[in-house]
This record gives C-alpha cells, sequence and structure tokens, in this order.
C-alpha cells in the first residue's frame, strides 16, 4: 500500500467476532499488529465499528436481536445487516463494544478517523420484528399523541382502517393486506425506519465521542437515495461519505462502451448531495476498483474508468477515495470482486495500476494548490440549489399514479441538465440558506407546507429564480390532499389560477409548442390556467385542452417563478426551459453534452468524458494544462487552470 502511494486504509467493519469471539472475551491483538504496520509504513487508519456482523455467540443467544422479513421469516445468522436497530438488547451489545474499541485506540494518532457500521440500511429490507413494531408504536405515539390524531391523519374512516388504540397499529406489511397499504402509512413506516437507522448511527457517534481524542474524526457510509437512509436524520458525525459502484450491469451507460463506464449522475448527484450535509465536507468510502461479483452481469470496466471515477470525487469536492477492495479475497462471498491487487497478493490489478497513477498525478495537484482560490464569477452567477428530500421520494414511488413516472430519473433529468450548463450544483435540504444561491430548483417536490412556500416567496422577492416541477405542492407533509383546488400554496407564488393533470398511454405523444418548436411527451402533464400577469412560455397543442399552458413564468418582486408542468421522456422540453430562465435572468450557458462533466474545484477545472465518443474540451490559450490534454477519448481526465481566474478573485 505504501509503495502505490496510498495514505491510508480502513479496519474491522465486519470483524466483531475476532474482537469478541465469545461474550466479554475480547482480543486486540491482531488488530493491534495491523495498526503498528500501518504506522510502520506511514499509513494512517479510519477504524470502523463492527456493528452489521454480530458475532454468532450473540445471535444464537440472544436470537430476538435478529430483524425479520414481511414475510415473518426471522432472518438466520450470517452474511451481514441481519440486527435489528430497534432492539434495545442488540444496542446494549453495541455500546459495550464500542466503546471498548474507543478505548483501545481513541487516542493513538494512527487512527484518524472513525467509520460507523457499514452501509446502513439493512440493503432496503424492511425490519418487522416484534423490536420494531414495539418502536414504531412508540413512535407513533410521540408523533401523534392520541389515537384520535394519528386516525384523522391517516385517513382512518376510510375502509373502516380506524384503530382504538396503538397496540393495535402493526407496520404496514404488503404481505399482509390483500391491496395496497395505507398511503400515510407507508410514509410514516418509511420515516420511522429512517428514524430508527439514524438513531442507531447517532447513538453510536455519541458512545465514540465519550472516549475517543477531539482529533479523531467520525462518519459513517452511506448507499445514496435508497430506503431507509436519509443523510438528512444524521446529524451526530463530523461528515458523512458514501458507497459507489458504477459498473455493474444495471444501466448501459452512453453509448457503445458506457456500460463499462456507468452514468455520471451516479457520482455527481450524490457528490453534491453529500458535500452539503454535515460537516460541509465529504469522502468516499467504497469505490468500485474493476469487476464486481454481485452485479446484473459483471463486465470489465473501461481502461481509464476508475481513474475517472477518482477524479470526479475530486472534481465534486470530496477530501478522500478509499477503494474497496485491496485485495482479491480467494474465499468467501466476495471472490470474483476485484481488489486492487490481483489473487496472487502480489500483482496489481488495473484498477490498482489506475490508483498508482493517481497518486502520482495528485502529488502534481497539490503541488499546483492555491487556498486562496475562488470561484470565477461567471461560474458563481450559474450556481444553482436543488432541493430533495427524502420523503418525496417515498411518497411518490409508493403513489406513482402512473407506471411512467419515476421520481429520481425526474430529478437527474434535470440535474444532468443543469450540468450540461457547466452550473455548479449543490443538492440541499431544507435546513440550507435559499439565499445563497441565485437561482433555485424544486424538482417535483409534492409535500410541503406554507412556511416552506413563505420562504420560496420571499427568496423570489429578493431575487431569486425559482424553478418548480410538476406534482409540487399537491399535499400537506402528511401526504394529504389539501381541502382547497390541486397544490392551492402554489397558485399565488407561481400565478396559476388552477391546475389538473393528464398522463397518456405508452404508444401516444402529445405535443407541446415551446418558442414555436414542437416536443412530445406522454408521462405526465400538469395543465395549467395561468393568472393575469403570467406569461405562458409553452402550451399543448393537442388533446381536448389545446392551446393551455404546459410551462408558465412569473415576476414577483426582484425575482421569476418557472412552472414546468410537463415530464418528457428525453428531457429537450425542459432543457430549453431552464436555459432561458437563465438567458432572462442576464446569465450565460455553456452547452456540454450528456456524459461530459465539467467542474471546477479550488482553482482546478476538471473534465471528464463519461461517452463512448473522443470529445474536446474548450479549454482557453493562456490556460495551464496539469494533466490530459482537451482531445478526451472515453474515460479520459484533463485537469487545467486559467490565468484568468485572477481576474475574478
Amino acid at each position: 500500500m505504501s509503495e502505490m502511494g496510498i495514505k491510508f486504509t480502513h479496519f474491522a467493519e465486519f470483524a466483531w467476532s475476532m474482537m469478541e469471539p465469545e461474550e466479554g472475551e475480547y482480543h486486540f491483538e491482531w488488530l493491534d499488529r495491523a495498526v503498528s504496520l500501518a504506522e510502520k509504513y506511514g499509513l494512517k487508519v479510519i477504524m470502523c465499528t463492527p456493528t452489521p456482523t454480530p458475532p454468532v455467540w450473540l445471535s444464537k443467544k440472544y436470537p430476538d436481536i435478529l430483524i425479520q422479513r414481511d414475510n415473518g421469516v426471522t432472518i438466520q445468522h450470517g452474511r451481514r445487516q441481519h440486527a435489528s436497530w430497534s432492539s434495545d438488547r442488540y444496542r446494549h451489545y453495541v455500546e459495550n463494544i464500542v466503546s471498548r474499541l474507543a478505548i483501545h485506540y481513541g487516542n493513538n494518532p494512527t487512527v484518524i478517523g472513525w467509520q460507523i457500521d457499514n452501509e446502513p440500511g439493512h440493503y432496503g429490507v424492511v425490519d418487522y420484528s416484534e423490536n420494531a413494531q414495539a418502536k414504531f408504536r412508540i413512535w407513533l405515539q410521540k408523533k401523534y399523541g392520541t389515537i384520535d390524531k394519528l386516525n384523522d391523519t391517516w385517513g382512518a374512516s376510510f375502509w373502516s382502517e380506524t384503530y382504538q388504540n396503538f397496540e393495535q397499529v402493526r407496520l404496514p406489511n404488503q404481505q399482509e393486506v390483500p391491496d395496497k397499504a395505507n398511503p400515510h402509512a407507508m410514509l410514516d413506516l418509511n420515516r420511522f425506519m429512517a428514524d430508527e437507522l439514524a438513531g442507531f448511527v447517532n447513538m453510536q457517534a455519541d458512545i465514540l465521542r465519550r472516549h475517543i481524542h477531539k482529533d479523531q474524526w467520525i462518519t459513517t457510509n452511506l448507499i445514496p437515495v435508497f430506503n431507509p437512509v436519509d443523510p438528512v436524520r444524521i446529524d451526530h458525525t463530523d461528515f458523512l461519505t458514501y458507497t459507489r459502484y458504477l459498473v455493474t450491469g444495471h444501466n448501459q451507460g452512453i453509448g457503445s462502451q458506457g456500460f463499462r463506464m456507468g452514468i455520471p449522475e451516479d457520482l455527481g448527484f450524490s457528490n453534491d448531495q453529500f458535500r452539503n450535509r454535515v460537516g460541509k465536507t465529504f469522502g468516499v468510502m467504497e469505490l468500485q476498483p474493476g469487476q464486481v461479483n454481485w452485479g446484473v452481469y459483471n463486465p470489465q470496466p473501461l481502461p481509464g474508468a476508475v481513474r475517472m471515477w477518482v477524479y470526479h470525487v475530486f472534481a465534486g469536492g470530496g477530501k478522500f477515495v478509499c477503494n474497496y477492495r485491496f485485495r482479491q479475497p480467494l474465499k468467501g462471498s466476495e471472490q470474483y470482486h476485484y481488489g486492487m491487487i490481483m489473487t496472487d497478493g502480489v500483482t496489481l490489478s488495473p484498477g490498482g495500476e489506475e490508483y498508482v497513477r493517481i497518486t502520482q498525478e495528485m502529488k502534481k495537484l497539490r503541488a499546483a494548490y492555491d487556498k486562496k482560490s475562488r470561484m470565477p464569477k461567471q461560474l458563481a452567477s450559474r450556481r444553482i440549489g436543488l432541493l430533495f428530500d427524502m420523503n418525496n421520494y417515498w411518497e411518490m414511488e409508493f403513489q406513482r399514479q402512473t407506471d411512467q413516472w419515476r421520481t429520481m430519473p425526474h430529478i437527474h433529468k434535470y440535474y444532468n441538465l443543469l450540468k450540461s450548463f457547466a452550473a455548479p450544483v449543490d443538492v440541499i435540504s431544507e435546513k440550507e440558506d435559499f439565499s445563497d444561491y441565485p437561482f433555485l430548483i424544486a424538482p417535483a417536490y409534492q409535500l410541503l407546507d406554507n412556511n416552506l412556500v413563505k420562504r420560496w416567496t420571499e427568496y423570489v422577492k429578493n431575487g431569486g429564480h425559482l424553478i418548480l416541477t410538476c406534482r409540487t405542492g399537491q399535499k400537506d407533509r402528511d401526504a394529504k390532499l389539501w381541502e382547497a383546488p390541486l397544490a392551492a400554496p402554489i397558485h399565488q407564488l407561481a400565478g396559476i389560477n388552477s391546475l389538473y393533470y393528464d398522463h397518456l398511454p405508452h404508444n401516444l405523444y402529445g405535443k407541446i409548442d415551446f418558442e414555436g418548436k414542437e416536443f412530445a411527451w406522454n408521462n405526465w402533464g400538469d395543465v395549467l390556467t395561468p393568472a393575469a400577469g403570467t406569461d405562458v412560455w409553452a402550451v399543448y397543442t393537442d388533446q381536448f385542452y389545446k392551446g393551455a399552458a404546459s410551462v408558465i413564468h412569473h415576476k414577483l418582486g426582484k425575482g421569476t417563478v418557472t412552472y414546468i408542468g410537463t415530464d418528457t421522456d428525453d428531457g429537450k422540453l425542459e432543457k430549453e426551459v431552464v436555459r432561458r430562465v437563465y438567458t432572462e435572468a442576464g446569465v450565460s450557458t455553456e452547452d456540454l453534452p450528456y456524459g461530459v462533466v465539467k467542474e471546477w474545484r479550488d482553482g482546478f477545472y476538471i473534465a471528464l468524458n463519461y461517452t463512448s465518443d473522443i470529445q474536446e474540451i474548450v479549454i482557453p490559450d493562456e490556460a495551464e494544462v496539469l494533466i490530459g490534454s482537451a482531445r478526451l477519448e472515453p474515460a479520459g481526465v484533463v485537469v487545467w487552470k486559467e490565468k484568468s481566474d485572477n481576474k475574478y478573485k
């Protein structure tokens, strides 16, 4: 590792049975040796809590700690993520092992930080154990206070679901009902599970904090946009990290070789989301080094792709990348999962060779780093906050209304078109100050309240440019339709008198006219009646509402609100509308093809090529090219500094 230029490693995330092979019997000698070897060769260590894998003695002695599937089967010991966050007994044993580990390494100078658990999330399995059922009732009682309030919020009188007390309530389970579960109960299930996960992580952070040195930081690694993970709820760590594998056969990428590179939003959106969570910094704790073993199919990454992914994290402001894994294992469940080192324990894998190259290139970038660099005014003028909330994701994915609706593809469509403008994007929560951004977009922001609308209104009146899209504001925070016209809270803000929505069959496309150009749609269409003084930018040109508004634009105070009511397959309409928002605000944009990424970070411009074709990047003649060239092969990287940036500081 040291010879390769690696600066740190991380240990022990699955090693509870080696630390405590029998209850009360602790062995850290093997781990002490590993930490000492790291110190000897100049590596720092991230120590991990081993809580995703309880030892067999704990599972067998106390089987009540195990989670239960929706079919009633208790998950057996083995594998990982099989213990219930809701089990007080399990939490007691977690507190014990985490405390002992923290006391043992909390003042070791080789240990620079701590990772809590590993990808906490039960891998999408909902825990229906009695532990979880009991905690869910407590959670509901704390939220609603009385059973009458729960019944009212859930609309329980419909289909005679009314409960007499909290003890009668169970976690909604699709296996236990003949039809879809109550949508309000499902929303609460997702919120409860996210709170249980966050509570489990936050609890461990608090334990560590009591025992470790103040210079040791605390994080956890999450799978982005994955139930029941909600990064906003995890707030006791110093910062968050994420895990990402891009080449697993789950998407075809861009062009004939795209399946070997993945899609840029997988890293880009995660960078821009995690950078804006606790601590305002982030890293990537697991990044793919080569072939994996668990994909739909497992292709070899394109030569250069591993390097490109690392540079994408760098471009997004990441502080570090940790590859998973160092050596390909000879046995166990991940035998076919590549490492930086092949099965002989000596030979570098292709991905390992790329990491060696990166460690050398980073020396050059560190030498050119200027801590006084500030984002150029031209880029800063394009900055946009993209408002994202897992509550909206949960609610719309459960009630899609059309089988063509997909929440994240809708959001990614806007994210990708903004990136094609070379606009700096921050994926933010409602905790952020909107006034930091000249532009703000809230794609399909279905659940809201009057306070959020008030904040949006103030933002616009003070000169901000707000973009809203279909489905926004249809429901309150508990997923209840307003006792008012559809999406009533945003009507005055957006300049709407009324709206309704339409869907079309898979094989039929409606038409829209925007600036004399024709666009096709069939996913979702909000049909808008604008208020007086609102500009109509696009109209439907067929169906029974021919001539009705599809896109409207409203000036309010010093700023503007644009409502895009239609969701298309190709996103061409949405891209042209958002470009016009920028143009009318007097802000220039670029026009990068999908798959070409251009970012600015700490004085460096970084361009990446996720497409299967050679791309020519426009670099000013006076710029200093530090890595690569303007001619980008597939999976290519170029890094440069522009002397003209000095005039923007």
